[in-house]
């Protein structure tokens, strides 16, 4: 049985070795001439450890990455909210959380992926796809097909399939926009050793800044500001608005983002799109961003990924042909979608929490923050990182 999966991302590849280590013969397509993804860090929680154990890829996790010890909240001004209960939730789960530049993940996952004997071929990009009762034809620019019985369409958030299947659907604004940055930054309060760091929150804005791997950190911020349009800023704008910003914020905030390089700090508009209620059609089916792009207030847009991969792949290790594989690609949709809707929902309150501009209201989630005892956080957390995906 061959299986057809679009995108060489984080859930492309990830789909693609769930689906070898069930028996199926996998190729993806990948549009890009290079597997590259963002400069930007991902953090992996319980959840997604657990997937990317039955992928068999968190070894080098743990090896590349950086465990989160230490997560607190605070104020602009550095004023403690809150230490968030990582070492109770490592116990509880068996794993710490990860800190990983996204680049390093997808090359574990392409490197796992290349073991198993999935192929993957670049410069392939998808025009369309036609299917028949027995198997999908997949048409590129180039002008080749290729043809399996089962089609993945893992192409992102701004997903093309997405639009073949359903017509084109715009994805929400968040009404904030996200710049990024990785760099090289000690700080005797937030050591190597221990992993993890802060996130820091003031008026419609915030920071954080975590450990990566390798001796480096990563840093975000979030901002509102309406939807921006026209020319995008140059890599030094990019800087002296993160500095123009933060100039005045708790220390090391400022410093952070002046050690970092303009070259590499990136900015863009954070979308997420109102959940499907349909994610397959036939043969063909989304995964990941291209079924359900959500905000990255919980840190689960991988994770979430991941978990398709691997549901998927457990509903379909018995290789269904026919009808039954379409009625399995609709049990993979009652699996997943009640989960992921929630989680696009909680993520997108979140934001809305987190970037709060009434003083008043600020005050209000503040003093929340301060009073929250672990079991509290840990309660809160347990649906969304205490998963267990099945066994591959």
């Amino acid at each position: 049985m061959k299986a057809m999966v679009i995108g060489g991302g984080i859930g492309g590849l990830s789909c693609a070795i769930a689906l070898r280590k069930v028996g199926w013969d996998v190729t993806v397509f990948e549009r890009n001439e290079r597997l590259a993804e963002d400069g930007a860090g991902i953090v992996l929680a319980a959840n997604a450890m657990k997937a990317l154990e039955r992928l068999g890829t968190a070894g080098r996790i743990r090896e590349e990455g950086a465990p989160v010890g230490v997560a607190e909240l605070r104020t602009w001004k550095g004023n403690l909210l809150a230490r968030l209960p990582v070492e109770t939730q490592a116990l509880r789960y068996g794993t710490p959380s990860y800190l990983i530049h996204r680049g390093t993940l997808q090359s574990i996952l392409y490197a796992h992926s290349l073991h198993l004997g999935v192929t993957v071929q670049l410069s392939k990009k998808s025009t369309e796809w036609i299917e028949t009762k027995e198997s999908v034809e997949l048409r590129f620019t180039d002008g080749t097909t290729a043809t399996g019985e089962l089609l993945v369409a893992a192409d992102g958030h701004r997903s093309t399939s997405r639009d073949q299947l359903w017509g084109h659907i715009p994805l929400r604004y968040s009404g904030y926009r996200a710049i990024r940055g990785i760099g090289r930054f000690e700080d005797p309060r937030y050591p190597l050793a221990a992993g993890g760091g802060f996130e820091a929150l003031g008026r419609g804005t915030r920071f954080g800044f975590s450990h990566l791997g390798g001796g480096r950190i990563f840093w975000f911020a979030a901002i509102n500001e309406p939807e921006r349009q026209g020319t995008p800023l140059s890599p030094e704008e990019r800087k002296r608005h993160a500095l123009q910003k933060f100039r005045n914020w708790y220390s090391p905030v400022p410093a952070v983002i002046e050690a970092t390089p303009p070259s590499d700090i990136l900015t863009h508009s954070i979308y997420d799109l109102a959940p499907l209620k349909q994610w397959s059609k036939g043969r063909v089916t989304l995964l990941g961003d291209a079924a359900h792009p959500m905000l990255p207030n919980l840190g689960q847009g991988g994770a979430q990924a991941m978990e398709d991969a691997v549901v998927l792949a457990d509903l379909l290790r018995h290789k269904p042909a026919g009808e039954a594989l379409v009625q399995a690609l609709k049990a993979f949709e009652r699996v997943r979608i009640p989960r992921v809707h929630k989680i696009v929902h909680q993520s997108r309150l979140m934001g809305r929490v987190m970037q709060l501009e009434s003083p008043l209201a600020l005050a209000v989630r503040n003093t929340a923050l301060r009073a929250a005892a672990d079991k509290l956080f840990i309660a809160r957390l347990h649906p969304l990182v205490g998963y267990e995906p099945p066994t591959l």
